[in-house]
């Protein structure tokens, strides 16, 4: 998502560090003050020797951290997507208090003084709060929860919501991405959100508006059956079916899957998408998608891709992945490792992490 600033006036500090990221790893653990950041994201990082969730662990408190004290924002590829996965490791890190504390700063002090700067910026936060929740109390936090009942002040008369499309998939390009969201964090609300009043007539536009817009790429297929999982009529059973099939159609000889074979998106800089090489976004959020949608851990499928995940973490702790707009940060690898994180949680290789969501 889109940088989603916490003060009236920020300055951007350059992202990239000058080291060489196999290097970046050390014992201590990460904090804001002690933070290095991750150096940049690259296709040319050597594979690990073996998989390891200590360093992916390091890597995305790393890059997490170093957004929020760099940029003083929020972003879906970064700090969003790290409250999903992180818990899946451990939520008992420093790192993963700080910036749940900084994400529950932005809706109980910048909401309340500044009001949120996008519509998007409601959906995304409540998703990643009440995921967060769902990963480690169990329990909503007041702070989830007033974020959940925002979405509805923002929902549109014909059930979708005003998206950011900054060209920038698969998170920033349309409408249907923040609809999708906003199923999933009224889903994977604990302590039966999606049952209060607010909540279900909301719920009622999201089918709606689902019902009148069909999902523009595979990607957003798959994101409707995560949502499914939680809200089960959003698909019927053929939908549902169908969709499994075509993910699984499409993982490569290695196991793992490329992002750009899931959708049709033009690059900004004119070059071609990569749909030969599997990486990391693609890979776990296909697994994930299907073991949300009930994929046997043992089918062939999910081990296969599985045994992609294990044998392609950079020394960094990374998962990289090429993005799809132009070839300058590649922060989705971001994304990408959070996604291989909860992938490999949810297909117990290894078991890890408390919550089922």
């Amino acid at each position: 998502m889109r940088t989603i600033f916490l003060a009236s006036v920020s300055v951007l500090i350059p992202w990239f560090c000058v080291c060489n990221p196999a290097a970046v790893f050390a014992d201590d653990a990460v904090t804001l003050d002690s933070v290095v950041a991750p150096g940049p994201n690259q296709a040319d990082e050597p594979v690990a020797k073996e998989m390891s969730l200590e360093k992916a662990a390091h890597f995305l408190d790393s890059a997490a951290l170093t957004w929020q004290k760099d940029r003083k924002c929020f972003t879906c590829h970064t700090n969003f997507a790290y409250l999903y996965a992180r818990p899946a490791i451990s939520a008992d890190a420093m790192a993963h208090k700080q910036v749940r504390a900084y994400a529950e700063e932005l809706v109980q002090a910048r909401w309340v003084k500044e009001g949120p700067r996008w519509d998007a910026e409601v959906v995304a936060a409540a998703a990643a709060l009440a995921f967060n929740d769902a990963a480690t109390t169990g329990q909503l936090h007041a702070v989830s929860r007033m974020a959940l009942d925002r979405i509805w002040t923002v929902q549109k008369e014909d059930g979708g919501f005003s998206w950011l499309k900054c060209d920038w998939p698969p998170m920033e390009s349309d409408d249907h991405y923040g609809v999708t969201l906003a199923a999933i964090a009224v889903g994977v609300a604990p302590n039966d959100y999606a049952a209060t009043p607010a909540a279900q007539k909301g719920l009622e536009g999201i089918r709606r508006w689902l019902k009148a817009n069909a999902p523009p790429t595979l990607h957003h297929q798959a994101m409707l059956l995560w949502a499914n999982s939680y809200v089960p009529d959003l698909l019927t059973a053929e939908e549902k079916t169908t969709t499994i099939q075509q993910l699984t159609a499409l993982q490569k000889p290695d196991g793992g899957w490329a992002l750009a074979t899931l959708g049709n998106w033009k690059r900004g800089d004119e070059l071609q998408q990569d749909t030969e090489h599997s990486d990391g976004y693609g890979t776990g959020f296909v697994l994930y998608a299907l073991r949300r949608a009930e994929v046997s851990s043992s089918d062939d499928v999910v081990r296969h891709g599985v045994t992609w995940l294990k044998s392609n973490q950079r020394e960094s702790g990374r998962w990289y992945t090429r993005s799809l707009f132009q070839d300058n940060h590649h922060f989705i690898s971001h994304a990408g490792t959070a996604m291989a994180v909860l992938a490999l949680k949810h297909c117990e290789e290894p078991k890890i992490g408390r919550s089922d969501k």
